[in-house]
Parts: C-alpha cells; structure tokens; sequence
C-alpha cells in the first residue's frame, strides 16, 4: 500500500491521457501526471515515486523528491502568506507546502527561512508543516550519555544559547559560551551530548567534554609547529578568532591543550608565540 509523504515503489497498472495511473493499493490509484512519466515505462513496471496531494486534494505522484518528508526536519523558505489559512514554504514540489497558523511559533514573512517538521494532518490528511518541532519528542523518551556523538539541527536562538533538535527528535540546547564556530539558524552540526539533565533536557556541546576534545588538539598543534619550523605566533593571549581560524576549536580547548603540551615539555611561550621542544617520547595521551 502506498504511504502518504513518502517514496514508495508502485506498480504502472494503466495508461491515460493524463499519465499513468500506478497501484496505490487501499489508496486506490495515483496519478502520475505525463511531466513525470520517465520514458520507455511499461505497464506492470515498477517505478519509485514520491505520493502527496495536489491542489485540489487528489492523490498524485511524483519522480521529484522533496526537501523533506513526513517525519523529516528541514529549513525551509516562506514564499507565500494567505491571510486566512497560514504561510507556504518552498519544499521542491509542485505544490508549495501549508505551515498553518496554528503550527507557528511566532510571525514569518515571505523570505524568510525556517525551520519545520513534516507530518500529515489526520483530519484532512494533507501534508503540512509545522514549526513546534518537539510535538513527538515525549514518545521516545531521550536515552543518551555524556560525550555520546549526536547530529543537530539548529533552531532558535535564546539568550542562553541555541535551541536545537538533536537526531531529529528531543530538544536540546547549545550554550552560547565556548563556540567554536559560526553558529545560524537551520545549520547542521555534529557535535557531543555535554548533559543529560534530570528532567530529560539535553545539554549540547561541538567539541568533547573535558580531555578527550584536549588530545586532538593538542596533536594539532605539534602538527602545526612541525609544519612551520618549530614555532607559531598564536598562543593563549590569541584572539579567540585567530584561534578558531588556525585550529577550528575555542579558546578555552587551545589554552587547556597547550597547558597538557607545557607540562609535558613539550612546548615553550616564547612571548608572543610558542616553539617546539624535543620530546619524542611525547604521545597526545600521555599526559592528563
């Protein structure tokens, strides 16, 4: 049976005027309009089509894929507003995507980009849009651990940090002290579970807690001064750009990686900069 919002593979069973009609089982049979009818397509051929409703509420499919499915969150962009049901967004179809009235969490306007997660209406059984990103987030309660790797979709920012959605599912949050890089609504990260609270909100984090995100860095660095002589001009009184720039990290993960590298011997402050000392026996976790 062909699933509403998503790809499905269906059977051709006719041809029409109109296209071809493919088996949709207990849907009964989908249009596939003749723009999207792929050459030499035979009847009782398999083909892979995407199934929505047009604009008039009939099932259609198509070989286009959208920028999201049900179940899917993506940035997308306003290109409409009707004052009676709601804004439309740009999803890659035909047909523009509804984000109702009642499914935003503030104002939008024509050019804007934001983010959403797809669903299907059960009373109209339209595929809408909506921008309360955690409706579901209680049905799989969260189970993950401190430093566990996660992906994340940036979607509001607080003045405590960056609201998030973390593998598309629980809410969590990015403090906005110690990022390392540009962050902006509806970016993508992979980064780290820094907490995991009592009352089920996660804290999240781009680089590893404690020594763990020290180690790489501090490889980096010995890297970079083998790379350059022996000696770089950054060192802790480096502006937290110029840092992020030469090592992709923050400030504070810098200073804690050149403390491990000074209390090895195996750096010295040359006042500005650092320099390489000799110490082959030097490992990234040989000192904590």
């Amino acid at each position: 049976m062909a699933t509403i919002g998503r790809r499905n593979t269906l059977t051709v069973v006719r041809d029409s005027s109109p296209g071809l009609y493919l088996d949709g089982g207990a849907l009964g049979e989908i249009l596939l309009p003749n723009r999207y009818v792929p050459r030499g397509i035979k009847i009782g051929a398999p083909i892979d089509v995407f199934v929505y409703r047009d604009s008039e509420d009939r099932l259609v499919a198509t070989t286009e894929t959208p920028r999201a499915a049900v179940g899917e969150t993506a940035t997308l962009k306003v290109i409409g507003i009707n004052r009676r049901i709601g804004a439309f967004l740009d999803w890659g179809l035909a047909k523009d995507l509804l984000l109702p009235f009642k499914e935003q969490t503030g104002s939008v306007a024509v050019g804007q980009e934001v983010v959403v997660r797809v669903y299907v209406d059960e009373k109209t059984q339209r595929i809408v849009a909506s921008m309360k990103l955690d409706r579901d987030s209680t049905a799989n309660p969260p189970d993950y651990r401190p430093g566990q790797p996660v992906e994340f979709l940036i979607t509001e920012r607080t003045e405590l940090g960056y609201k998030a959605l973390v593998e598309g599912q629980h809410p969590g949050l990015l403090y906005h002290d110690g990022l390392s890089v540009p962050v902006a609504i509806g970016k993508r990260f992979k980064g780290f579970i820094r907490e995991r609270r009592p009352d089920g909100k996660i804290d999240l984090a781009l680089e590893q807690p404690g020594y763990r995100r020290v180690a790489p860095v501090a490889l980096r660095i010995v890297q970079a001064l083998q790379w350059n002589g022996g000696r770089l001009d950054v060192d802790d009184d480096s502006s937290p750009e110029a840092i992020r720039q030469a090592f992709g990290t923050s400030k504070k993960a810098f200073k804690q990686a050149l403390g491990t590298l000074y209390k090895a011997r195996r750096i010295r402050f040359s006042n500005p900069g650092i320099e390489l000392l000799d110490n082959t026996n030097w490992s990234p976790g040989g000192e904590r």
